[in-house]
């Protein structure tokens, strides 16, 4: 059965509308698969992030919800922010605004994984308030079935606890 928070996933991706925002970006829900058989038959619901003051599509936000051994090198979280709009922290507000998302489903922590190399991610992962747990070697099954790296830091966020810092 599918929780509230999908159902409107849903109902506003097909409508075109939006269904988080702040002042500079807006989450439109796009894509929604309920059960993906290569992520473990995890929920996935990826959003365009919108930048408001032009209107246009500055990058996307995915969330994985649940749990199996590709999330593990995957993590919940993923994102990419367009190259007109990067530094302007829209990946950090873009998982802020995903937050009732993640409570919705239950999960009091979340994963996002990044490269070793990828220092606006490890910004934005620290900003966020996530602490590293580990660096992972990802298995060769999972790098050829997702083109991932060699290696993933895996970035825990845990504290939903004090939202009024988002």
């Amino acid at each position: 059965m599918k929780k509230e928070i999908e159902k409107q996933f849903i109902r506003l991706g097909r409508r075109r509308e939006i269904q988080f925002q702040n002042e500079q970006i807006a989450l439109r829900p796009r894509e929604y698969s309920g059960h993906v058989s290569s992520l473990d038959g995890c929920c996935s619901m990826v959003y365009d992030l919108i930048d408001l003051e032009t209107g246009r599509v500055a990058g996307e936000l995915a969330l994985r919800l649940g749990e199996g051994p590709a999330l593990f090198y995957l993590g919940h979280v993923g994102y990419h922010v367009d190259p007109p709009y990067q530094g302007r922290h829209y990946a950090l507000q873009a998982c802020r605004l995903a937050l009732p998302v993640f409570r919705e489903f239950g999960l009091h922590s979340f994963v996002i994984t990044t490269d070793d190399d990828n220092w606006a991610s490890i910004r934005t992962c620290e900003r966020l308030g996530c602490r590293l747990e580990s660096v992972v070697e990802v298995p060769g099954w999972c790098r050829s079935e997702f083109s991932l790296s060699e290696r993933k830091r895996r970035y825990i966020f845990a504290s939903f606890s004090d939202e009024s810092r988002f």
